[in-house]
């Protein structure tokens, strides 16, 4: 009789294992996970979604089942049809390679009224997704596509939802927070898989391997004619260590480059080498664990957001971004940026409702003074993005520090050293973790 209820309760629970959006794992030739694809919002890029890639698979994921679905934002040189048809070539490939079922998808922002469409154009399409993550984007009266749906709202208007999806609000979370965050993450975990994560730590891994793409911002077009020298730096100075590149690539029309072998506690140096006195260098916390979701925004020499940039061979210009708003208006409850020890980030640059995940720091008028009574309006103008007039001195041998103090942690600072390129001829990016 023991034996009977026993294999009777074991029936029950594998047949709910796999009812249809249950969570469940999809059929596959290994019996792993279905695949993920991110689709990201205007002007955002995959980076938005590598740290919870790291959290996937830090909980068992194959970091080839995890993709991005990037396209131009602006649709300056592409349609939403285009879009569709790339995702729809995406999934019939990740289908065919790995023999799951179906996929999991996730949106954010704009890319909710994408997909919210794209799950609705036809059954065929809908039918190939098992579940659909709707992250503080557009409402809906119902599901669609008849898609199982989890809807993630961020701080704003509580009434906002999807019609029969589980709705869950995080109201301190900013905008682009809300796909960063551990909490968001333990959500879809749950939702995909029908259990609670191991961890939402990004567990450290000693080696590890990292790859990405160098792409336009933000067409997210490949940077194709550059070239990516990766150097690893001295994390007191941002030096390089040694005269020779760890790995070199030339960057084709798709921007891809790697992967190549490093550690998860080294500091790397990105340079991306436009022309004989153009190089865009790019700087990022150490990884921890291996990255294939590395974006290296950039643009050509003088054209995008970079035109509005003032150079000089006397100062350094900075671009620093983090996928969390920086706030600068909520007191202790906010976040605090350090350059050289001078405090960036304001009420006034980055209010709260700004939603501010990049800030460009230059010398306005090339003058040699520090100005932060007021933001600079060519790149406050931008969508999540401000401008700060800060004069850092360029100069051979010399470095400028970058200390984040993000909110809601327990007081350890983030602090990245850069070398102090001149402008005329080089530009710096620091990208901060958003964990």
């Amino acid at each position: 009789m023991v034996k009977r209820i026993v294999t009777l309760l074991l029936v029950v629970l594998l047949g709910a294992a796999v009812l249809p959006g249950s969570g469940a794992y999809g059929k596959d030739r290994g019996g792993g996970p279905r695949p993920v694809i991110f689709v990201h919002g205007y002007s955002g890029s995959g980076a938005q979604f590598a740290t919870q890639a790291k959290r996937l698979t830090a909980n068992g994921y194959p970091a080839d089942r995890i993709e991005t679905h990037e396209y131009d934002s602006q649709f300056l040189h592409t349609t939403e049809a285009d879009v569709y048809a790339a995702l729809d070539g995406r999934i019939t490939r990740l289908l065919q390679r790995t023999g799951a079922d179906r996929v999991d998808l996730l949106a954010h922002s704009l890319g909710t009224r994408l997909m919210q469409t794209y799950l609705r154009s036809s059954p065929e399409r809908a039918a190939r997704v098992a579940h659909y993550v709707n992250l503080d984007g557009s409402t809906s009266a119902d599901q669609p596509g008849g898609v199982p749906t989890l809807a993630v709202w961020g701080e704003g208007d509580p009434a906002r939802t999807v019609g029969g999806a589980r709705n869950v609000h995080f109201p301190d979370q900013s905008h682009t927070q809300t796909v960063t965050s551990p909490q968001t993450f333990t959500e879809f975990y749950g939702f995909f898989t029908g259990k609670a994560p191991r961890t939402t730590e990004i567990k450290p891994q000693p080696r590890v391997t990292l790859a990405g793409r160098a792409q336009l911002f933000p067409s997210n077009e490949g940077a194709a004619g550059a070239r990516l020298e990766i150097f690893r730096v001295d994390p007191r100075t941002g030096r390089r260590l040694g005269h020779h590149p760890v790995a070199a690539y030339d960057i084709g029309a798709d921007g891809s480059w790697g992967p190549f072998r490093g550690s998860g506690t080294a500091h790397y140096e990105f340079a991306l080498i436009w022309n004989e006195e153009q190089t865009h260098h790019l700087y990022l916390p150490p990884s921890r664990r291996s990255d294939h979701l590395i974006r290296l925004l950039t643009s050509h020499p003088g054209e995008g957001v970079s035109a509005l940039v003032e150079t000089s061979d006397r100062h350094t210009a900075l671009s620093i971004t983090r996928n969390k708003e920086w706030w600068g208006d909520q007191g202790e409850a906010g976040d605090s940026l350090r350059v050289d020890g001078q405090e960036i980030v304001n009420a006034a640059d980055a209010p709260r409702t700004k939603r501010t995940i990049g800030i460009f720091a230059q010398d306005a008028g090339s003058d040699g003074v520090t100005d932060l009574t007021a933001p600079l309006p060519a790149f406050h103008a931008l969508p999540f993005l401000t401008g700060v007039d800060l004069y850092l001195p360029a100069a051979p041998g010399r470095s400028h520090t970058l200390t984040a103090l993000p909110r809601a942690t327990d007081g350890r600072p983030d602090t990245l050293n850069v070398p102090a390129w001149p402008s005329s001829t080089d530009r710096v990016s620091v990208q901060f973790d958003d964990y």
